[in-house]
């Protein structure tokens, strides 16, 4: 061995006391291969903020951070991705994962800087030199790591739905659910645009991982309406979802229907758990529809004894009377309303308020009374002769066929309307047409052009293959009548809708007039409150504005006694309902507990 062996540890203590030194690489210039993974460009404005790369690094090197002038909504969580270069190991799984392909990798390879603070930045935000690089890492085209269709649901053809009021779609089996919740990357977009903030991305994972009882028990975190809302939900959802960049929105809806159908009710029951300790407190609700009985739910497991009185004889509101069968079985009702009585709700249905028992009753009866009453009348067009007998509304139509009731099928019948009420009653009356002349002759007018209907897309297609014919842009004139019989309507074709402030105010070409043959009319442009049961005297109390009644953020009205939640305040939507019931449970409890701290 050498002295100097024996000295060059000893002699290494000398660079302690130096300053660190980072040398520039002396072939700088020397390019990166044309698709080298370097470092990370990010367009800004095609991101979505989904986070999608951040919960795919397995380093931990990417964080989602709140970008300024970048504001949140609808579909944009707001947030960019932060890349930590001490932990990227440059795998590019980030970019192959990205929705959108806002994120992509220069063929940039050196950075010399010596702040280390430097490598954690934003691409896209903190400008770099090679941001506008064309080479580098692109995700191939074709190149995924989900797949882009949806797994498709079986369903009836045209032509054997036709024939009954028998549920259209089928629903997921286990292998089919699986593939598809495979196709979510969790990016939680979703749960912002939820009304009730279900936990989508937790519950598809339920199903991924076929921990049935976990799903069911983070649907009934938020909604206890989810068999009913797994078929009719407005699904709203899913046009945030960040699988519809690149191919369709996740099934969210199929996939929490398939959820509860896995699971028995008895489980259900036992995975909710029964009402909470009793606090004396009395709450009478007025509605048994989804706002009503969803916060009888919350209210209930909080220990408050829960009465609802509702005015028909079956408890479920518009989700019974006014949606058909062949979208929502009555049995998904049933199941759902079985679990909220089975937390100790009292649901006493044919107990009409405002007649015998009246609100000044129950004001005195019970602490709190809550109003959730629904949309159940109709809103007429008020064109000449529609107040002839045989131009009927929608909604009084459907109650009716929900009952069973024989209100006269037309041989010849036309909607107008172009909303999902409108559709539902046109394929109700098809439905019965088949039935009774072997024949569908329904026709569906509206004002909006096609691309405008307010009705959801399959709604509309479904209408088309079960043989309706929608005409689109007109507007109804006049209904004719002769000898006393409606024998059909004049319509013109709609130039505009709005004037240019975009008040309702639709223009007509008369030179484009078109009359149409039928029996019966059915007006489904709107709907309506019945607000009778306040009475006069409470009706002047209460404060309104345009027509609605006013309430604070939590439900409350003006008089301290009384909430209200709903359609009646929010309007139609079987989920916003749901959200509607969780917001005004929430206050009453609130308002009771601080009244039980004053005592």
């Amino acid at each position: 061995m050498s002295v100097s062996d024996v000295l060059s540890p000893f002699t290494a203590w000398k660079n302690l006391f130096r300053d660190p030194v980072t040398i520039r690489d002396p072939l700088r210039d020397r390019p990166g291969a044309p698709r080298y993974r370097g470092f990370h460009q990010n367009d800004l404005e095609k991101c979505i903020g989904c986070g999608t790369c951040e919960a795919i690094c397995q380093n931990a090197a990417i964080d989602m951070v709140p970008v300024a002038g970048i504001e949140t909504k609808l579909g944009d969580s707001g947030l960019r991705p932060r890349i930590d270069y001490g932990r990227c190991c440059w795998c590019a799984l980030c970019v192959d994962v990205c929705m959108t392909q806002s994120l992509s990798m220069s063929n940039s390879y050196t950075w010399v800087d010596g702040d280390p603070d430097a490598f954690r930045f934003t691409p896209g935000l903190d400008n770099q030199s090679w941001d506008q690089e064309a080479l580098g890492y692109h995700r191939p085209a074709g190149h995924r790591l989900t797949a882009a269709a949806r797994i498709p649901m079986a369903e009836l053809a045209p032509a054997a739905r036709i024939e009954s009021f028998a549920e259209i779609v089928a629903g997921y089996d286990r292998e089919a659910a699986r593939q598809e919740a495979d196709r979510c990357v969790s990016c939680g977009l979703c749960i912002a645009t939820c009304p009730t903030h279900m936990a989508i991305p937790d519950y598809i994972a339920a199903v991924r991982d076929g921990d049935y009882e976990r799903g069911v028990r983070l649907l009934y975190e938020t909604n206890p309406f989810s068999a009913v809302c797994g078929r009719v939900c407005t699904h709203k959802c899913e046009t945030s979802c960040a699988a519809r960049h690149e191919g369709d929105p996740i099934a969210i809806r199929w996939l929490k229907r398939h959820l509860l159908d896995q699971v028995t009710p008895d489980r259900v029951r036992a995975i909710v758990g029964g009402p909470g300790p009793a606090t004396g407190h009395r709450i009478a609700i007025i509605g048994a529809g989804p706002a009503g009985l969803t916060a009888a739910f919350d209210l209930a497991r909080q220990g408050h004894g829960v009465t609802v009185f509702e005015a028909q004889d079956q408890p479920g509101g518009m989700t019974r009377w006014g949606i058909p069968e062949y979208r929502l079985p009555y049995a998904a009702i049933d199941r759902d309303i079985d679990i909220i009585r089975s937390v100790g709700v009292d649901i006493r249905c044919n107990c009409p308020v405002g007649g015998d028992l009246t609100l000044a009753d129950l004001r005195d009866q019970y602490h709190v009374v809550l109003l959730a009453l629904g949309l159940h009348l109709g809103r007429a067009t008020r064109i000449p002769g529609s107040d002839h007998p045989d131009v009927r509304k929608a909604v009084d139509l459907l109650r009716q066929a929900t009952a069973g009731e024989d209100f006269g099928t037309p041989r010849q019948a036309l909607v107008i309307g172009g909303g999902n009420v409108a559709m539902d009653i046109a394929r109700t009356l098809a439905r019965l047409q088949r039935r009774t002349y072997g024949e569908v002759r329904v026709i569906v007018t509206a004002l909006e052009d096609l691309e405008h209907f307010l009705a959801d897309p399959e709604e509309i297609r479904e209408a088309g293959e079960e043989g309706i014919q929608i005409l689109a842009a007109r507007g109804p004139r006049e209904v004719m009548i002769q000898d006393g019989r409606v024998t059909g309507i004049k319509t013109w074709r709609v130039k505009a809708i709005f004037d240019d402030q975009g008040r309702f105010a639709p223009t007509y070409d008369a030179s484009d007039e078109q009359y149409h043959p039928a029996e019966m009319l059915v007006e489904a442009i709107g709907q309506m409150t019945d607000t009778s049961l306040l009475g006069e005297e409470l009706t002047e109390q209460l404060a309104w504005q345009r027509g609605r009644l006013q309430i604070d953020d939590g439900g409350r009205t003006s008089e301290d006694w009384l909430w209200a939640t709903g359609d009646m305040v929010r309007g139609p939507d079987v989920v916003t309902a749901v959200a509607d019931g969780h917001r005004v449970a929430a206050s009453i409890h609130s308002a009771l507990s601080e009244r039980e701290i004053r005592r």
